[in-house]
């Protein structure tokens, strides 16, 4: 596991100094999945996509990178499912509802503004979701995907995973910049999902579909963040 968490940070490393260089962050990349310029083309490129057009339910990351996506999201009447900072909540993810949410929603798609106005709620509350976007700071054409590393989506795609609220035809989709994009093999672990959708400003990749942890990887996890994460935490055998 050393080697694959070093190998990571390696390429981590490397994408988040192409970007900087290039001007692809205006707030600077290191540390961060990324907020790129061309974001917003991203989210309509993803638009276009049948998946998209067919989901009413989304699960989204709250980073800055994918507010366009929460955003055309709410414009559209879909409802949104949005991970708790660190997920650290008990109630774990919060509930963006166009019908219900008191203000814009350009505005509500906004994390900070999300976690205080959207209601909070547990995953069994949460209905069956119809598309995943998740950020990313590299990935290939395989569809391996590095996060920047603290392992948040990992959890909240296998919590969904357990608790069946993704279905097998559920797509992830990824929204990111060219240089993001990497052509070589990525270190992978036994509790990394694969995206189905690959979004750039400039085009859509679909990766041959792949199997997905079924679950919680209860191995993979440390006893603290376990202990920090209370869905994990009541959850745990």
């Amino acid at each position: 596991m050393k080697g694959i968490r070093e190998a990571k940070q390696a390429v981590r490393e490397h994408v988040w100094t192409l970007l900087d260089r290039n001007n692809i962050t205006p707030r600077g990349a290191a540390g961060s999945i990324p907020a790129f310029v061309g974001a917003d083309f991203s989210a309509a490129r993803l638009a276009d996509h049948p998946s998209w057009q067919a989901a009413q339910i989304l699960k989204a990351v709250p980073d800055r990178a994918q507010m366009p996506v929460r955003a055309r999201a709410l414009e559209e009447g879909k409802r949104v499912y949005m991970a708790a900072p660190k997920l650290a909540a008990q109630k774990p993810f919060f509930l963006l509802d166009p019908e219900t949410l008191p203000l814009p929603v350009q505005e509500a798609a906004e994390r900070h503004t999300a976690a205080k106005y959207a209601r909070p709620v547990d995953i069994d509350e949460m209905l069956p979701v119809d598309l995943i976007v998740c950020g990313s700071v590299a990935v290939n054409y395989q569809g391996v995907r590095l996060g920047k590393g603290a392992g948040y989506s990992d959890i909240e795609v296998a919590l969904l995973q357990e608790a069946h609220l993704i279905r097998s035809n559920t797509l992830i989709a990824t929204t990111v910049h060219e240089l993001q994009i990497v052509d070589e093999t990525l270190p992978e672990a036994e509790h990394d999902f694969r995206v189905d959708l690959i979004v750039t400003p400039e085009r859509i990749i679909e990766c041959a579909p792949y199997r997905r942890p079924s679950g919680i990887i209860w191995q993979s996890l440390s006893p603290e963040t376990i202990e920090a994460i209370p869905a994990l935490a009541s959850r745990k055998p």
